[in-house]
């Protein structure tokens, strides 16, 4: 049995993930401020084998408690997405660089043996090429993206034997968690096709490569699995549809009903790219299955089922939001 700690276990994909990797047979500890609230693990709580710590990744002697004795670490917390950095820059860097480089270290000294990363798929920047695939260089664009850039590089440099490494980049990700996020492309257009009957597309025409939450989170429960001959020091984009903003918000018509209306804005942000998730596929036979459509079905029967509620309105689905109203620094 695998202890594995996860850092923002009770984010998005951490709500979705930590119960499946106890179903795997995993011991699992939680590392969470829990800032979009306590109940997104609630019932993996009954689990005797999940051990949930609310604290700061930028706490060394939390790192220093808790680390031991864990096999994996799966880094998934961070402050996520250009404008949530952009609120308060000093406080992004310091959750996602600085604390970074003392968990690498700490999970390094304390014995962990894997240590998988969850990148971005932005550092890649604006590409002319009409497949982005690892090969090609990172070209951040903005402080998000430039942080995750250089957490790779300094993960790269701590491969040792003994401590192997994995970094994914991740598509956008889409579909329903318990700790639902409805600040994401296809997630935006599904809620607002559901309660406004209509949906703006800014723009329409750029590229946004997705995974299905479900997807992202067996990635994860794989990088557990394979051999670390296998996976140490390597770098795999994640991803399944590529899509124009315009054929998703066609796709959830689709799903959520003919009559809701499509209107079309201008915009002045064209980043568009097509990411390219054969390596991973080629290397190590992970193939995502599940859709945007699929996605789009899952959260249509979580708000029917009233598992959103407050959707237009509750901070806690609005990672924005939330930040502004709680002041984190």
């Amino acid at each position: 049995m695998k202890t594995v700690l996860v850092t923002g276990g009770a984010g998005y994909v951490g709500s979705v993930l930590v119960p499946a990797l106890l179903k795997d047979g995993c011991r699992v500890k939680v590392l969470d401020l829990y800032l979009y609230g306590d109940h997104v693990l609630g019932a993996s709580r009954k689990d005797p084998h999940c051990e949930e710590i609310k604290g700061d990744i930028r706490d060394g002697a939390l790192l220093r408690r808790v680390l031991p004795g864990c096999d994996a670490v799966i880094h998934l917390a961070c402050i996520s997405n250009d404008p949530s950095f952009e609120l308060n820059p000093e406080l992004g860097k310091s959750i996602n660089y600085d604390a970074f480089i003392l968990l690498v270290k700490e999970a390094k000294d304390a014995g962990v043996k894997r240590f998988i990363y969850a990148s971005s798929s932005s550092v890649y920047g604006i590409k002319d090429e009409p497949n982005v695939t690892e090969d090609l260089p990172v070209r951040p664009l903005t402080d998000y993206s430039k942080y995750k850039a250089l957490c790779e590089d300094v993960l790269l440099r701590e491969r040792a034997p003994g401590f192997s490494v994995l970094i994914l980049r991740p598509s956008t990700v889409c579909g329903y968690a318990p700790r639902m996020r409805l600040d994401l492309t296809v997630n935006i257009l599904t809620n607002h096709a559901l309660h406004n009957r209509k949906i703006l597309v800014f723009g329409g025409d750029q590229r946004r490569p997705n995974i299905h939450i479900d997807d992202m989170v067996r990635a994860y429960r794989q990088s557990l699995q394979w051999p670390a001959e296998a996976i140490d020091g390597k770098v795999y984009n994640v991803g399944h549809n590529n899509y124009k903003v315009a054929e998703i918000a066609t796709m959830v018509r689709d799903v959520i009903g003919t009559d809701v209306q499509i209107e079309t804005v201008p915009t002045d942000d064209h980043r568009s790219y097509h990411t390219s998730s054969d390596r991973i596929q080629r290397d190590l036979g992970f193939v995502a299955q599940r859709t945007v459509e699929d996605a789009v079905r899952d959260l249509k029967r979580a708000f029917d089922e009233n598992l959103i509620p407050g959707a237009m309105s509750d901070d806690r689905y609005y990672n924005i939001r939330r930040m502004q109203r709680l002041k984190l620094r």
